[in-house]
């Protein structure tokens, strides 16, 4: 850990992790972290979905919701950095207190509801990082009030069309009521249709990903598989927060509602994601989230099946220099391993993952 993160991390974790979130968020502001080169080792890049990412680690969507420090986080070593989620309209999101820490499991769970100041407040911000260097997507959301969800998505994607990397149709949050029921076969195929429309009749075309949750079963994983090949998306993630709750240490908190991520959702989301691979081919890319903290789990989501990684709870308890540690460590498991290339290590470990039971 950084001497920043020394520091700072146990002064944040005494307070309250909603409060120790928008502090961080200022901190980050103002350019107290640490610097890393992103494409420090050419064997960790990957060219998907026409871009070209230095490296498979990513930021997921809600820690910087608004978009307010892409380029910090960038520069602390993440490939690529994904804002949101937005909605068209600000929105305060549940009633607080929404956010939970299990520390000795190393989880978070959160109820937020899509909390966001709206698409105009982060067209601004990312309106004037235009011409930057870095892969920034754009995860967008429906509000929670909308008469016509997709709808919603759709602004989304005529809002950001010009600033995006990519976009992520988020339908997997678990703390918008109904949200989920977008992942069903019909309702899916529906809002894809009509964001795909969408993204097509803009002046440029950006991928466009799914994110879904941990908690389907083989018939719903099938269902998103079929739809998401048949549509011809760009790409998925796998996977959001989970509603179910494995064996916790912190049995209290383990009660509270929402998502649960961290570290107890890390086999789970691996053997959905693993699922989910062996579902969709070899060619879709896949982002692999849920419990990633280390070189070794980034990894062992790449064995499974993901072209990348992304992590939110995992750099809440690692610290600031965990993107250097993870990128260092990536590089010492390909020497040790005799694998030329991170791209070479994907899905080498898929039946495995497969197969195992949550």
């Amino acid at each position: 850990m950084s001497a920043f993160g020394s520091l700072v991390r146990p002064l944040l974790f005494r307070i309250d992790p909603e409060k120790a979130h928008g502090l961080s968020i200022k901190v980050l502001s103002s350019g107290l972290h640490p610097s890393v080169r992103p494409d420090r080792d050419p064997r960790l890049a990957r060219k998907l979905f026409g871009l070209d990412f230095p490296n498979p680690i990513g930021i997921a969507a809600g820690l910087d919701k608004n978009a307010e420090v892409p380029d910090p986080l960038l520069a602390m070593g993440f490939g690529f950095v994904e804002i949101g989620t937005v909605t068209p309209l600000a929105q305060p999101g549940n009633p607080k207190p929404r956010m939970f820490r299990l520390v000795e499991d190393h989880g978070v769970i959160n109820r937020l509801g899509f909390n966001n100041e709206g698409h105009a407040a982060a067209r601004r911000r990312l309106e004037a990082r235009r011409g930057k260097r870095g892969i920034v997507g754009v995860n967008i959301g429906a509000n929670k009030d909308a008469t016509d969800r997709i709808a919603d998505y759709v602004a989304g994607i005529e809002t950001f069309s010009d600033l995006a990397s990519y976009f992520t149709v988020n339908v997997s949050s678990p703390n918008t009521p109904g949200l989920r029921d977008l992942q069903a076969r019909g309702a899916l195929d529906e809002l894809l249709s009509r964001v795909l429309e969408a993204r097509d009749a803009q002046s440029r075309r950006v991928p466009v990903l799914l994110k879904i949750a941990p908690d389907m079963d083989q018939a719903g994983l099938a269902d998103v598989a079929d739809v998401a090949l048949a549509r011809g998306i760009d790409g998925v993630i796998v996977s959001n927060t989970t509603i179910s709750r494995p064996k916790l240490i912190d049995a209290a908190t383990a009660k509270e509602a929402g998502g649960l991520s961290g570290r107890p959702l890390f086999r789970l989301s691996t053997i959905q994601l693993a699922r989910f691979r062996k579902l969709v081919g070899p060619d879709l890319p896949l982002i692999g989230v849920g419990g990633i903290e280390s070189a070794e789990t980034a990894f062992a989501k790449i064995a499974a099946g993901a072209d990348l990684v992304q992590l939110y709870s995992g750099f809440v308890y690692g610290g600031p220099g965990l993107p250097a540690a993870m990128l260092a460590g990536l590089s010492r498991i390909l020497d040790r391993r005799g694998i030329p290339s991170i791209a070479e290590a994907v899905g080498i470990e898929t039946e495995k993952w497969a197969s195992e039971t949550a």
